[in-house]
């Protein structure tokens, strides 16, 4: 297949082009050419502005899209319009975010609705709307040859996040590992998400689906033991509740990455993914390929996770609070 790719090698674009290359497929990415620029000089560059500057892509035709960076529906309403006759399909990169209550969420789940239609800028409050309606543009568009994939946690080496890398860091350094002891998550590897969208456009996929991770979610105690088995490491895993976190202030998601509580996002429904071959890769592959790329890519600043020092004193708090 000829294929357009929306989006450049940066992370989950890079799962793509990835999974592109190895099913033999021709590639062609549209980006304003400022991230990684000199990433696969095999594959075909054109650049632009996916808002208001899409001439690059007249003239020309492919037989799929994989949209990967939008995010304002107004945007990619046009990029889809251009690209309606040019192209026999149009993959989207939504989101879980959609839902208006993830927990158990399948496919035909309620959505949610912006009050404000008219809306642009993404916070934590419009992501999910926002994104919600891209989905719409592009179906609205494209119809039953529109192809929506809703990840969750996309995990893996080149996450710019530094979100799992930092459990992977955190571990491979060893010592007293505090965690989460009731978090969920459901993560899937970039380059497991490029796959399944793969095998989406080869095999004429259609509709919405769910693209998670496991059915059933892991606990991060879970985890961290297969960071530490595929490390070979000399870590103790020291499991908190949420309660003593939360009375300790530990700050959900920016302290403890992945760390939601009191919030059921890491169960959403993926059979009908499943059921067009979406596979997962051993968790153990993802850390060390993770912990590879990590150890010459250390964050650029502060990166996300708590500091070692506090995490000491959580753990002699959460001693002395046992009996």
């Amino acid at each position: 297949m000829d294929i357009l790719l929306i989006g450049g090698p940066h992370f989950v674009g890079r799962g793509m082009i990835e999974a592109a290359l190895a099913g033999g497929h021709r590639i062609t990415t549209f980006n304003r050419g400022r991230t990684n620029p000199t990433h696969y000089p095999e594959i075909e560059k054109l650049h632009g502005d996916r808002d208001g500057g899409l001439q690059a892509l007249d003239g020309r035709r492919w037989d799929a899209v994989i949209d990967t960076c939008g995010y304002v529906p107004r945007v990619v309403r046009q990029s889809a319009e251009r690209l309606r006759d040019r192209a026999g399909a149009y993959l989207f990169i939504s989101s879980i975010s959609v839902y208006a209550d993830m927990a158990g969420a399948h496919e035909d789940s309620p959505r949610h609705v912006l009050a404000d239609a008219s809306v642009e800028e993404v916070t934590g409050e419009t992501y999910g709307g926002l994104k919600a309606l891209c989905e719409d543009a592009v179906a609205g568009l494209f119809g039953e040859r529109a192809v929506i994939v809703r990840p969750g946690m996309i995990v893996g080496a080149h996450d710019s996040t530094y979100r799992f890398p930092y459990w992977v860091g955190r571990v491979a350094a060893g010592g007293e590992v505090l965690y989460p002891a009731q978090g969920r998550i459901q993560l899937i590897d970039a380059l497991d998400l490029g796959r399944f969208c793969l095998r989406l456009l080869e095999t004429g996929g259609s509709g919405a689906y769910n693209a998670t991770g496991p059915a059933q979610p892991l606990m991060f105690g879970q985890v961290l033991e297969s960071m530490r088995a595929a490390f070979s490491v000399e870590a103790q895993l020291i499991g908190a509740d949420d309660d003593f976190l939360l009375g300790q202030g530990v700050a959900p998601w920016s302290e403890f990455p992945f760390w939601l509580p009191d919030t059921d996002w890491a169960s959403a429904q993926i059979g009908r993914a499943l059921g067009a071959g979406l596979d997962f890769r051993p968790l153990a592959d993802t850390a060390r390929d993770t912990l590879a790329w990590l150890r010459n890519n250390p964050p650029p600043g502060p990166p996300p996770g708590i500091p070692r020092e506090r995490e000491a004193a959580l753990i002699a708090a959460l001693r002395g609070a046992t009996p």
